[in-house]
């Protein structure tokens, strides 16, 4: 079983939890890479289904041999979405796991979310 050093067991109040400033700043973390890279990839997504329905004589521009732009404009879309994969691995990785893991640690400090058999 695990022992933890919890001189303040009990049970959590999420709600104050989430008031803090520590927390507060977590979500304005997340919020300031999620909100615009989703609304850059709708944007992008929402622009090529609409130039494949509305415009195919420019999807079929010619831009190597048989491939034409709209094939290649659809691959990119597999691409921008690894990409926006990655940044947002390297973004939660290097700004916001810190600040989570510094919340997390001090709430298992207190004993929040063990076991109550754990609680020592």
């Amino acid at each position: 079983m695990t022992q933890v050093n919890a001189p303040h067991a009990g049970p959590v109040d999420y709600q104050e939890v989430q008031a803090r400033e520590d927390f507060q700043e977590l979500r304005r973390t997340h919020r300031s890479f999620v909100f615009p890279m989703t609304a850059f990839f709708l944007i992008w997504y929402i622009a090529f289904v609409i130039a494949a329905a509305f415009f195919p004589d420019f999807m079929a521009i010619s831009v190597w041999g048989n491939i034409n732009l709209g094939l290649v404009l659809g691959l990119a879309q597999f691409v921008t979405t690894f990409l926006i994969t990655g940044l947002y691995v390297w973004f939660s990785n290097s700004k916001m796991d810190p600040k989570s893991t510094a919340i997390r640690l001090e709430l298992e400090a207190r004993g929040a979310g063990l076991p109550e058999e754990d609680k020592h």
